[in-house]
């Protein structure tokens, strides 16, 4: 299931949240979905950028997949940076020594302990789903902002890069599979932050009980789901965190009912852990499990590493610097992150009256394609709408280097070019 907003699944958030910074509820058990707009073509078309060496292809699964599978420059409706397609295949969270490897391991410990063979593990499946898979087969209504081409990553109209675990939820429950933890990077087209960042990693746990699982408890059978969830929680939480204060809250997701979020108390202050739920009858009718009951989790990875590690910036994840990755070892969770220098920011404004077809996402798009990991975070510092009806933006881009001082004449380049390419693209003016 997916939910949260450091980034979950559609439980979860990487932006880790469920409420995205424009107050819009993401459906992600691990952040599945946020902002503003709905999938249509006239979005302006993204020219993919050839700032990093073009990947030719990537290994997923033992299967490669081809650049040109992904990334295709003749479709207007595709929208995958160079960028972005070099990050398939990397899968942090089957690398042992890395925070993000290091966390999903601790959640297999628990499960391996409690529910001993009980719990299936996929953790190589494609990225690649189709709308139908990452949407309609969790009820993503078909108006749903998370469906447009501000949000998500488009291959082409009917395929995207999958924007929460959930994605392989209904294949899975096809194939037989009735208790299931599905772990895997994730893609959202997001703002820029020091807590988002466009691929992030969720998890998410599935589990259907039969018939005579709740008769013999003499329980309603969603009630008996929901208390078992809350049981397999609250151990985990334990498990990840230690002894800490928790409590529930009731939420809503469109596929699941009842819906919760788990929180602990945690450095004095209420932190979002997951979001789950009792999974919509009409998912489990969909794959041939009407007699059944299911519940559903999911959590976003970087969120939770984030925490536990001491990790400050999302970013660091995807560091080669030997100064982060020699930190962590293997099974040693909860290792807190030594910073090994804290470079200077450059601050860069820019200005422009937008059009009708504006979006901020599209706009960090442009910055992230042209400065990629150098651009540390894209605020919104001003606005106004003049006597004509013109509405300005005005953004502070933060530059700074998690390796190194940029100098000058870099920043000033990469200020430059993002203006070219603001203008060109997005139809705006600058001022």
């Amino acid at each position: 299931m997916t939910i949260f907003s450091v980034h979950s699944t559609i439980f979860s958030r990487a932006s880790v949240v469920l409420l995205s910074s424009n107050g819009l509820k993401r459906f992600s058990f691990a952040s599945s979905f946020s902002s503003t707009a709905v999938y249509s073509p006239r979005l302006p078309k993204m020219k993919k950028q050839r700032r990093y060496p073009i990947v030719s292809a990537v290994d997923i699964g033992g299967v490669t997949v081809a650049r040109n599978d992904v990334v295709k420059d003749d479709d207007p409706t595709n929208n995958v940076p160079d960028s972005i397609f070099s990050k398939i295949g990397m899968q942090l969270h089957r690398r042992n020594k890395h925070p993000i490897g290091i966390l999903k391991n601790a959640i297999y410990s628990y499960f391996d302990s409690n529910y001993a063979e009980k719990f299936e593990k996929f953790e190589d499946l494609s990225p690649i789903v189709t709308t139908k898979q990452n949407f309609d087969d969790v009820l993503v209504p078909a108006d749903h902002v998370s469906r447009s081409l501000n949000d998500t990553y488009y291959v082409d109209p009917q395929t995207v890069l999958r924007c929460h675990t959930s994605a392989h939820q209904a294949e899975l429950l096809r194939k037989g599979h009735s208790r299931f933890l599905v772990t895997g990077d994730v893609y959202r087209r997001d703002s820029i932050d020091s807590t988002h960042y466009p691929v992030f990693h969720q998890m998410e746990g599935f589990c259907v009980f039969s018939p005579e699982d709740w008769n013999e408890s003499g329980m309603d059978p969603t009630l008996y789901a929901a208390e078992d969830l809350k049981k397999c929680l609250e151990g985990l939480a334990r498990h990840l965190f230690g002894s800490v204060e928790m409590r529930w809250v009731n939420t809503y997701f469109p596929f699941t009912n009842p819906s919760f979020e788990l929180e602990i108390y945690f450095k004095e202050d209420w932190l979002e852990v997951l979001g789950c739920g009792v999974t919509e009858q009409v998912i489990l009718k969909q794959s041939g499990l009407e007699d059944k009951v299911a519940w559903a989790f999911g959590l976003g990875l970087e969120r939770l590493a984030m925490v536990l590690f001491d990790i400050p910036d999302i970013r660091l994840f995807w560091s080669s610097d030997e100064r982060f990755t020699t930190q962590f070892g293997k099974g040693e969770l909860g290792v807190k992150f030594k910073p090994y220098s804290k470079y200077p920011p450059c601050y860069k404004d820019i200005s422009f009256w937008i059009s009708d077809a504006f979006t901020e996402n599209n706009f960090c798009e442009v910055v992230r394609g042209i400065a990629g990991d150098l651009a540390e975070e894209v605020k919104l510092i001003d606005k106004f709408t003049n006597k004509k009806g013109m509405t300005s933006h005005c953004y502070r881009i933060v530059f700074r280097s998690m390796e190194r001082s940029l100098t000058d004449e870099e920043v000033n380049d990469l200020q430059s070019k993002v203006r070219v390419e603001v203008e060109k693209k997005l139809n705006v003016e600058l001022r």
